[in-house]
């Protein structure tokens, strides 16, 4: 699934599904995650337990030099995100753009990560409230 990535992004994409992994690990409520290509990305699913919405990975084209995340663009993650990060750099309502060269923003990736992956249970709670 990776080994047709330039070595740059496919080191960076590892350690990105790592971040996801371990992220839906350490989030109560998330399960076990589905790896699976959509689009022909990789792409993570909480298909157990249905608490969150897809998050894809993939080399950002056409620049070389940047990878991304992707969530599901119907969703407002992305515009959370922005809210909560304005330090990343952003792809429209898509997804997060991060560059080759710097190092993987942990932090902030986790957190957005963890909102992806239990955003419909937040939805569950907040139609519970009403």
């Amino acid at each position: 699934m990776f080994s047709a990535y330039p070595r740059p992004v496919q080191a960076k994409l590892l350690a990105l599904r790592r971040l996801i992994f371990n992220t839906a690990k350490a989030t109560p409520g998330v399960g076990r995650l589905h790896e699976t290509l959509k689009w022909g990305q990789p792409s993570y699913l909480t298909s157990e337990t249905k608490s969150g919405s897809t998050i894809r990975i993939d080399q950002a084209k056409p620049a070389a030099d940047q990878y991304a995340v992707y969530f599901h663009c119907q969703t407002n993650l992305v515009e959370t995100f922005r809210e909560l990060y304005p330090e990343l750099n952003f792809g429209g309502n898509r997804g997060i753009l991060l560059d080759v060269k710097d190092k993987l923003p942990e932090a902030a990736l986790h957190h957005c990560v963890a909102l992806a992956l239990t955003y419909h249970l937040s939805k569950r709670k907040t139609v519970q409230a009403k």
